[in-house]
């Protein structure tokens, strides 16, 4: 197959007739690769901007407990740090990203808030299980899910999709948020909040990554039924739909001559920085949304509308 790794430029041929300099919207990301997935936050370039400065936290999430699965770095980075700014203390279960997961440590540190590093793979059910005592132990209760660490893997065909990448992907993406979900669920209270991953893919259908996709949408689902499992007990399940973010998951997956142009369908035309989700993951762990569970909460750029 051969793809158009410039499918979005018609975008910036509109912007110029309209007079707007849409360069000044993208990211410069220039094309790279990493053969590791899920990547590693340090090796790219530009680093991803994963906090605000303008951000000032109000202690929406003061005294609460959250883990926040693949939050070393990428978005789960910029979610982490949100919390901690909020007045929430996180703990983050990661793969094997040691060199970002203690830069995120640090940083959390550094502003005054805790972080509890836990090593393992979220695919094996006995990690769920180390990740709930542990949180225990330390932090006395959890509050907060958010289900974030995946994998995704370019293919150009279903028949290229190799028995152990399918298996991978579904495990990592959709059995280890199945596993954490029920381990933390009877330490839930009135008032939790869970947060899944799904992604902007699903509801167009890269061609390039079905079992990813398929994962995804098995997100969506898995989080309208439980919202409505657990409504009554006012435990809310919601979902985020991220469009592009620079992010380690990016260079880990594509290859290199497609980095430069993604997001570039989009509305906005452009990628997104992993602080631009994260008031996102505020509003859904806060009681600001207290009247919200079993959504999804698209974050675009208006690649997908409606």
């Amino acid at each position: 197959m051969k793809y158009d790794y410039h499918y979005g430029r018609d975008y910036y041929t509109y912007g110029e007739k309209i007079g707007v300099k849409c360069s000044k919207y993208k990211i410069e990301a220039p094309a790279q690769e990493q053969d590791e997935q899920p990547g590693m936050e340090y090796l790219m370039t530009p680093r991803p901007i994963f906090d605000n400065p303008n951000y000032k936290g109000s202690g929406k999430l003061k005294g609460k407990v959250a883990i926040i699965t693949g939050g070393d770095s990428g978005l789960g980075r910029a979610a982490a740090i949100a919390f901690v700014k909020e007045g929430a203390k996180v703990v983050i279960p990661y793969y094997n990203e040691d060199i970002d997961a203690n830069e995120t440590k640090e940083y959390i540190e550094k502003l005054g808030g805790e972080c509890l590093l836990l090593r393992g793979d979220i695919s094996e059910k006995e990690f769920s299980k180390k990740i709930v005592k542990e949180t225990l132990n330390k932090f006395g209760k959890i509050d907060i899910l958010v289900n974030n660490a995946g994998v995704q893997y370019q293919q150009d065909e279903l028949g290229s999709i190799s028995d152990e990448q399918f298996d991978w992907t579904m495990k990592v993406n959709v059995y280890g948020m199945f596993y954490l979900t029920r381990e933390v669920l009877p330490y839930l209270t009135s008032g939790s909040s869970i947060i899944n991953l799904t992604s902007v893919t699903t509801f167009y259908g890269e061609p390039q990554l079905i079992d990813y996709v398929t994962t995804k949408g098995a997100i969506v689902g898995f989080t309208r039924a439980l919202a409505r499992n657990l409504a009554l007990k006012n435990i809310r399940v919601n979902a985020i739909a991220p469009g592009y973010f620079w992010t380690p998951l990016q260079p880990a997956c594509w290859v290199a001559e497609k980095i430069p142009s993604l997001g570039a369908d989009a509305a906005m035309a452009r990628m997104a920085m992993p602080y631009e989700l994260a008031p996102t993951f505020v509003f859904l762990a806060s009681n600001d949304s207290s009247y919200v569970t079993g959504q999804v909460i698209h974050n675009n750029g208006g690649q997908v509308m409606g």
